[in-house]
């Protein structure tokens, strides 16, 4: 099953991260993992926008144009599954200087995995009032650093005080890529290439 690891990393990760170390899946699993979980932040961001309304403020509700809409949730799939893959690539080349030699897959499952929280998120967008979903999403996030820094150890194979080193650098890496995609999308809107139509 594509999701069997989704329970076990928020009810158990130490023993999950063992065991997706120990299963060694294949690079297919762990993208099947990638398309699927990112599809819940683009449906709900589509969801929520056309038909529940932001709340911004304590004005009215903010509704988009479906095909707005769409074109936006589609924008955001793919720059999410991107983004993952840029991480999982400047994580599998800054663990050769840790000491650590793991597979391309092994970096993505890293990847893969600690990103999830964050993409489970959305569906605080049933809900969609700004300040839940920010609050709902910064606590996704530290879960999301939690699991990085209990996996890199157990993923890796590295030392734990390395481990801390080397997942603290793959933080910082994940924000950097954050500031860009949110940057790419900040232009885009600008220049009308998926600028948002309100109703």
């Amino acid at each position: 099953m594509i999701l069997n690891h989704l329970w076990g990393i928020y009810a158990h990760p130490l023993e999950e991260w063992q065991t997706i170390d120990n299963r060694h899946e294949s690079l297919t699993y762990s993208l099947s993992h990638i398309l699927l979980i990112a599809l819940f932040p683009s449906i709900m961001g589509y969801y929520s926008s056309v038909y529940l309304g932001w709340s911004i403020g304590a004005g009215d509700h903010v509704f988009l144009t479906h095909d707005s809409a769409l074109l936006i949730a589609g924008a955001m799939y793919f720059a999410l599954i991107a983004g993952v893959f840029a991480l999982a690539y400047l994580a599998h080349w800054m663990a050769i200087t840790f000491g650590s030699k793991p597979t391309f897959t092994q970096t993505l499952e890293l990847a893969a995995y600690t990103a999830t929280p964050v993409f489970m998120s959305a569906f605080a967008a049933f809900w969609p009032v700004l300040w839940f979903v920010v609050c709902i999403g910064i606590i996704a996030l530290a879960y999301s650093v939690y699991l990085l820094y209990t996996g890199v150890p157990i993923l890796m194979h590295i030392p734990q005080e390395r481990g801390f080193i080397y997942a603290s650098s793959v933080v910082t890496c994940g924000l950097i890529l954050l500031v860009i995609i949110l940057a790419v999308t900040a232009m885009l809107w600008t220049n009308g290439i998926v600028s948002p139509m309100f109703t």
